[in-house]
């Protein structure tokens, strides 16, 4: 279930949304009562396609939360989407961008292909952020914080800001330096 309240930060809003994985965490923790079950079950791992890139929202928090660092969320059809992989080429992929991402955000990518499949719980967390953010085209970028309740398991998204293609290192982390600021 996803609910939305509107919070004025300038640009920022505040989403509400319940992250969906209960079967997944049920299907692992049943796995691990059962050995052989486990051997059979246990999902395979799944990478970004971008080095340094994380997958999984629930890390993507912890690693936020202990930094201080916003996250940015891409938001791609990697197999399929022309210009998400020109920006992977002209941006992500470069040098540059590898250092200043790790000095300055959190970086997370949500993928939606059509060439593979995803493990079910990837494709719910991506799906809800999708929904929750209202992306209808790729590549778009959220920059955002996440505040968690743990007693509801909820997650609270401040956005700081969004963008979509950009040709060069320096003018995509400009625009999200900008993002950054105005919080």
């Amino acid at each position: 279930m996803i609910t939305k309240s509107i919070k004025n930060i300038s640009f920022g809003f505040t989403m509400v949304f319940m992250m969906v994985n209960a079967q997944f965490s049920n299907a692992q923790n049943n796995a691990g009562n059962n050995p052989q079950l486990q051997a059979v079950s246990a999902p395979e791992e799944y990478k970004a396609e971008n080095p340094g890139w994380l997958v999984n929202l629930d890390e993507a928090y912890a690693l936020s939360k202990k930094t201080g660092k916003p996250i940015l969320a891409n938001f791609t059809g990697s197999d399929w989407c022309g210009w998400c992989k020109r920006l992977v080429a002209s941006v992500f992929s470069k040098p540059e961008f590898q250092s200043w991402a790790e000095k300055n955000v959190v970086l997370v990518e949500l993928d939606f292909p059509r060439r593979k499949t995803l493990p079910p719980h990837i494709q719910q967390q991506n799906a809800n952020l999708q929904q929750a953010f209202q992306v209808s085209g790729y590549p778009t970028i959220w920059v955002f914080n996440l505040s968690k309740d743990d007693t509801k398991n909820q997650y609270s998204i401040e956005a700081l800001g969004k963008t979509g293609y950009t040709a060069t290192v320096e003018e995509f982390t400009a625009g999200v330096e900008q993002m950054i600021k105005k919080k």
